[in-house]
């Protein structure tokens, strides 16, 4: 069995969505503490001068809970600097216009949401609608067999491959017995000349959209 080890992420980069998509079982550690430097609350979109992180601000006496318990902080004004930063960095991408008043949407009923988790489970479901893919993560909490150490875990469902978060030793747990799910990161077409990579999901679907589907099938068979 494989197994993706993941926190909660609205909108995933490349590196995690390869891991699921690899994966038999997908994990999402929502018994875990929150972290800022996590990636629960924020995602990564191609800025003009690199990438730029967009953010969910949590309530400050949450922030040593674990994450299903972490509150979004709806006294301060976020959904607006976090919509801002798509249009301005995404008005010229390819597909637009024609995400755009949908995206929006998505983001006002999500912002709807009194826990964070909520948000996460929502806008990640919108996210795999937009790109067809059916990935279907469980929680943590709902797993008898979870173990907050990934090799008691592993043992515990005798699973055979483990992939954790991309670059995520200053948050969650790690061990050797972790492997890379993608090795080489797919390019394809961004609104700025020149590729970076890391972006989060928004990226993909608003330059490739329909097109998308090509750059989740090398996702599927690099390394394999």
């Amino acid at each position: 069995m494989r197994i993706a080890l993941l926190q909660p992420q609205f909108a995933p980069n490349l590196y995690d969505l390869s891991a699921m998509l690899k994966a038999d079982l997908i994990v999402w550690e929502d018994v875990e503490k929150w972290s800022r430097k996590g990636r629960s609350h924020r995602a990564q979109v191609r800025g003009h001068n690199g990438l730029q992180w967009i953010n969910l601000p949590v309530k400050t006496e949450d922030k040593n809970k674990a994450i299903k318990d972490v509150r979004i902080d709806h006294s301060r004004d976020w959904l607006e600097p976090l919509w801002n930063a798509i249009y301005h960095n995404y008005r010229t991408s390819t597909y637009f216009d024609f995400y755009i008043d949908e995206l929006r949407n998505d983001f006002e009923t999500a912002s709807q949401f009194e826990k964070l988790l909520e948000f996460d489970l929502y806008f990640f479901e919108r996210m795999m609608t937009y790109l067809e893919v059916d990935l279907q993560p469980r929680l943590s909490s709902s797993i008898p067999e979870y173990d907050t150490y990934p090799d008691a875990f592993i043992k515990n469902i005798e699973a055979d491959t483990l992939f954790l978060e991309h670059e995520s030793k200053n948050y969650q747990r790690q061990t050797d017995k972790a492997v890379e799910p993608l090795k080489n990161h797919p390019v394809y077409p961004q609104a700025v000349e020149g590729f970076v990579e890391g972006c989060s999901l928004l990226d993909l679907l608003l330059n490739c959209g329909k097109e998308s589907y090509r750059v989740l099938d090398k996702l599927r068979k690099e390394g394999k």
